[in-house]
């Protein structure tokens, strides 16, 4: 699960190397165990997707990073 978080944040843009990365993987931790545990062994596009079909149900945080991203 690290591993698929780690990628997620690749593709919302964030840089491995910031150390602004922790924030927005605690962000969304919760939320794609929540909302997107059937979908995590189908790849990370399969849970961006799932996320963004949870908009509505995401945490603030979550939600903030994905805009942030431009998700």
């Amino acid at each position: 699960m690290t591993r698929f978080l780690f990628i997620l944040l690749l593709l919302l843009g964030a840089s491995v190397a910031s150390a602004q990365q922790q924030p927005g993987h605690d962000a969304c931790a919760r939320d794609v165990t929540r909302f997107c545990r059937a979908v995590m062994n189908n790849g990370d596009g399969a849970v961006l997707a799932c996320l963004k079909q949870n908009r509505t149900k995401l945490s603030k945080g979550c939600d903030k990073v994905l805009t942030e991203h431009g998700q």
